[in-house]
């Protein structure tokens, strides 16, 4: 009985990590749309952020089951808690690639993004897609080091932030109104992309260790 459960404890985490690398894809696919002005792009994360909320409702209706009809044990407890919540970061995350293709298919044919920031948008894209993948590859191996590297790495999405305000805020910006409301929130849905893979990098130390590091046990929304 014992191994069946580990079993199915086992392909739950597999499903989620299947899951990340889907929501790797969308935000990948999202920042093609928002910077080549790729509708057809745009339209596909959108349609398939249900086939994400599918996952999310089957991992959770199972992760539920196990909790209900098991036992489980204290490292396995965490676990099944800790899988509840990442399964709600990954969700998140879908939705917010489904914002960032919806700004690009509503600025189609025009660009979203002005070019003096096209730059910074493509870092934050690259960085947002591998904080992604890296959550998916920490919660498969276990691995603490690679999990407060991801961490680590949410400080440069804060810096990519914080030099996009500087743009905005100068006096040369020359894009009116429009622009600075579409680049404020795409920055935003990209800072919380790289928000939620960090809050995923703190829950999978808890699992592995049984605390959360430095004591924090922030959840993000």
């Amino acid at each position: 009985m014992r191994d069946s459960y580990r079993e199915q404890l086992e392909d739950i985490l597999n499903d989620l990590v299947e899951m990340s690398q889907l929501v790797a894809e969308a935000v990948r696919a999202a920042t093609t749309a928002l910077l080549e002005s790729d509708i057809h792009q745009a339209e596909q994360v959108i349609s398939r952020d249900d086939d994400l909320d599918e996952r999310q409702h089957d991992i959770e209706n199972r992760t539920f089951s196990l909790l209900a009809r098991q036992a489980p044990v204290a490292g396995e407890l965490r676990t099944l808690v800790a899988t509840l919540r990442m399964v709600n970061e990954l969700e998140r995350m879908g939705d917010l690639a489904v914002h960032v293709a919806k700004i690009a298919r509503m600025r189609y044919p025009d660009p979203a993004v002005p070019d003096r920031l096209r730059p910074n948008f493509v870092r934050m894209g690259d960085v947002a897609e591998k904080m992604v993948i890296s959550a998916g590859h920490t919660l498969s191996d276990r691995n603490l080091e690679l999990a407060q590297e991801l961490r680590d790495r949410d400080e440069e999405m804060d810096d990519l932030r914080k030099s996009q305000f500087r743009v905005l805020l100068s006096d040369d910006w020359e894009y009116g109104v429009e622009a600075a409301v579409d680049v404020a929130l795409l920055g935003r849905y990209y800072e919380r992309i790289a928000d939620h893979a960090s809050s995923m990098a703190r829950r999978i130390i808890y699992i592995v260790t049984g605390s959360y590091p430095d004591d924090d046990n922030q959840v993000v929304s």
